[in-house]
């Protein structure tokens, strides 16, 4: 079963695990700062193991922005990236946001769109 946790602040080794698979990339050499000045970031978890991830950025005011969804290639076509957005835009909405952005590659689109957001070359979401 996998769980979607909010805010779990995992390790820098668990994100550099998850993003090598998912991005084929070690991304940057820490990512605590970044989940330190998030709003929200929410992770799905195959037992201890990160196997998804999504950042919530933000303005300090009503605009939040989606960022590094990603899921581990093993784990894909399960709902769980659309899970963690859910959560995400739910975890944004409590916290004030009222609007939900997010930038995509084309291929993304369908995707974008099932999770809400709105026909915009940027992809807005309404959250009030």
């Amino acid at each position: 079963m996998i769980e979607i946790v909010t805010d779990p602040f995992p390790g820098d080794e668990a994100l550099r695990r998850l993003w090598r698979v998912a991005w084929n990339d070690a991304g940057p050499e820490s990512f605590q700062p970044l989940l330190k000045r998030s709003l929200a970031h929410v992770g799905a978890y195959d037992g201890a193991v990160l196997i998804g991830f999504v950042n919530v950025a933000w303005d300090g005011g009503i605009h939040a922005f989606i960022l590094d969804t990603c899921v581990d290639p093993l784990f894909r076509r399960q709902g769980i990236a659309s899970r963690l957005v859910g959560r995400a835009a739910e975890v944004a909405r409590a916290r004030g946001a009222q609007w939900l952005h997010v930038d995509f590659e084309p291929h993304l689109d369908g995707f974008y769109r099932q999770c809400g957001f709105g026909p915009t070359s940027a992809g807005l979401m309404r959250l009030v």
